[in-house]
């Protein structure tokens, strides 16, 4: 036992005589140079090249990391074996993740990949503004040679767009709406959010079934449309105006429209804007993949049709003139549209909210949406409501015998064929005289949601009392305004009038001489 640890002594002493000597000869530079020429020795008879994606590139987070890492999640929660769980932040699903220093195979076209995900100890750092992870996290993408273009030619851009997609189907929507006066909150933001949790869809939507497949066929070409866009030159938007009576369903179509997309909304008060130059801040700071709402515009501020705003008086004309060819001075003569003054009013003009729709502040983001509502599309200024700006107009009718089957299904579980035929016959003939709201035959339907037969009776009564009612105001429409028409047709023609009248009088004339002629004849015969 004492001649092995006489000779390991020997050999380590040896080794290090010999390693002295070996730095004495081989310098540093040398070993460095040695060191690469032995791994491009190694790499060219190789058949695989490997890619490193660490987590922090310089102080900054890579985003293809995160985008492998949710992509990878989609194939590891299936065949990995050590899985790692997170949850994200406003997120309702829980993502699986590959473990430290865990290994998963991938293919895409019939070529196979490699990922690693290696995790190691982060040395001491050294001075840096920004705190950074004590571990070293990072993908290793290991790839046959050969298939090196397919891989970064197009398998990259579909694992980000991948990512993107399960990001939004895991993340909770969110309804944001723009801070009181434009204050920012706590991290510089002028938008405040919540989650939003509408239930409503297009399947749950009370509408004719064509036009909502209409809709979602125009929503569907958008979403899918960069290609498109970016070959013709047009900024990747689209507007969408809403328009109809109250209770028919504007509000839940927007949830609808947001559900259907995955895109988060942004309901803009257009009456806690203040200037034109708020209005692009708050435009700015919104992201990509979102809707834009402004409900009732023609209610939150005076933005209705520039020719019903001019002065009277003998330049009333040439004021209109220019008032409908420059939209920058459309508040100058408005009262009430604010300076944004004294008062505490806003001075937002048509021109910079046409700005904010279609000029090219609205570019600054892509993938959005425009969606305005109103009760009344003849208030608002026809330069609102031309294409580019809201390129689709959809008319919120009242219920329709279509929308109503949906709501009987959705309120009472009622499939096809489950009415009966004659009901349904008594229903076709009323529904379209009635001229109910979506809202007003949902809340007939809640009340007696627990006797489905009563619920549909009662139903049936009020659209047959609604359709008697809409048909006397007709006749009484009718009546006056055929009255009107006959006074405006005597105030219009006053002179006509008085003419045919003395006509009257003088052929009665004329035929009472003639009577007492021949009563006089027939005496003195």
């Amino acid at each position: 036992m004492k001649e092995f640890w006489t000779t390991l002594a020997s050999v380590m002493g040896v080794w290090a005589f010999f390693q002295s000597i070996l730095h004495t000869v081989f310098p540093p530079e040398l070993r460095f140079a040695s060191l690469k020429l032995f791994h491009r020795f190694f790499n060219w008879f190789s058949a695989y090249c490997y890619y490193d994606i660490t987590e922090i590139d310089g102080v900054n987070t890579n985003e293809l990391y995160n985008a492998v890492q949710l992509y990878l999640s989609s194939s590891a929660s299936i065949t990995g074996n050590r899985l790692s769980l997170t949850r994200g932040l406003n997120s309702s699903a829980i993502t699986f993740g590959l473990s430290n220093n865990d290994r998963l195979m991938d293919t895409y076209n019939g070529v196979t990949v490699l990922w690693e995900h290696i995790v190691t100890q982060r040395q001491a750092q050294t001075f840096s503004w920004r705190p950074l992870p004590e571990e070293k996290r990072g993908f290793t993408l290991r790839v046959k040679k050969k298939d090196k273009a397919v891989i970064l030619g197009s398998y990259l851009d579909f694992v980000m767009e991948k990512a993107g997609e399960i990001r939004r189907n895991n993340q909770d929507r969110l309804l944001y709406t723009n801070s009181r006066g434009g204050s920012l909150d706590s991290r510089g933001h002028p938008w405040e959010s919540v989650p939003f949790k509408h239930p409503s869809t297009f399947d749950t939507l009370a509408m004719d079934p064509a036009k909502k497949g209409e809709i979602m066929a125009d929503l569907k070409d958008f979403a899918n449309g960069e290609a498109f866009y970016q070959r013709t030159g047009r900024a990747w938007k689209r507007g969408y105006l809403l328009y109809g009576p109250p209770g028919t369903g504007k509000s839940s179509m927007i949830a609808a429209m947001a559900n259907y997309l995955g895109y988060d909304i942004y309901d803009l008060e257009l009456t806690e804007v203040h200037t034109n130059s708020e209005l692009r801040k708050l435009l700015m700071k919104t992201s990509s993949k979102s809707i834009i709402v402004i409900e009732d515009i023609d209610c939150s501020i005076n933005l209705t049709n520039r020719k019903k705003n001019s002065g009277s008086g003998t330049n009333s004309g040439a004021r209109n003139n220019n008032n409908h060819n420059n939209t920058s001075n459309f508040d100058a003569s408005v009262p009430g549209s604010g300076n944004g003054g004294e008062d505490g009013g806003n001075s937002i003009t048509l021109s910079g909210l046409l700005n904010f729709t279609d000029g090219l502040w609205s570019c600054c983001g892509s993938e959005r949406i425009f969606l305005f509502t109103t009760n009344h599309i003849e208030k608002l200024d026809p330069a609102l409501l031309r294409s580019g700006r809201m390129d689709m107009h959809i008319f919120m009718s009242y219920c329709s015998f279509p929308a109503l089957k949906i709501l009987l299904k959705n309120y009472l579980g009622y499939n096809k064929g489950d009415l009966e035929k004659d009901l349904e016959e008594e229903f076709k003939q009323v529904m379209d005289k009635a001229e109910m709201t979506p809202a007003d035959i949902s809340e007939v339907l809640i009340k007696n949601r627990r006797d489905k037969e009563r619920a549909v009776w009662e139903l049936l009564e009020a659209l047959k009392l609604r359709a008697d009612k809409k048909s006397k105001e007709m006749m009484i429409n009718a009546t006056d305004l055929e009255v009107e028409e006959q006074e405006k047709r005597a105030l219009e023609n006053p002179k006509e009038n008085g003419e045919l009248q003395e006509n009257c009088d003088k052929r009665g004339g004329d035929d009472d001489l003639e009577n007492a002629d021949q009563i006089n004849d027939e005496k003195i015969n």
